[in-house]
């Protein structure tokens, strides 16, 4: 019994149907979903909470020692707070913007000052 000859042609629409729906599947999961995804941080509120515990350390320091620690701490946060805000784009594969230039939340949007937070070894 000979197969109907519409049978090869409905294997390829069925093949082709797969293969599109595959590349579709994939540039939604690699391209669009990333793109919407926004990451925002809080850099002043750091920055702000940094420069509470610094003035603080440096209020207290009874000696030279105290004082330079301080200093060392405030240089070392210095160095690192760029590194972090580097990082963090790279870390969530999102574009990241400061929280003061988001308008308002959206279901895409994440806040990341927590990791900015520990990326720069605050609590």
């Amino acid at each position: 019994m000979k197969a109907p000859d519409f049978i090869p042609a409905l294997v390829q629409l069925l093949l082709t149907l797969i293969v599109v729906a595959a590349a579709l599947l994939l540039y939604d999961r690699t391209v669009v979903r990333p793109a919407l995804r926004i990451g925002m941080v809080d850099v002043a509120e750091v920055y702000r909470q940094k420069e509470a515990e610094f003035t603080q350390l440096l209020t207290k320091a009874g000696s030279e020692d105290d004082r330079q620690n301080a200093m060392l701490m405030a240089r070392t946060f210095a160095q690192r707070l760029p590194i972090a805000l580097e990082e963090l784009p790279r870390d969530c594969a999102c574009l990241v913007v400061l929280k003061g230039a988001v308008a308002g939340p959206t279901p895409h949007t994440v806040d990341l000052t927590a990791q900015l937070r520990q990326k720069v070894g605050m609590p």
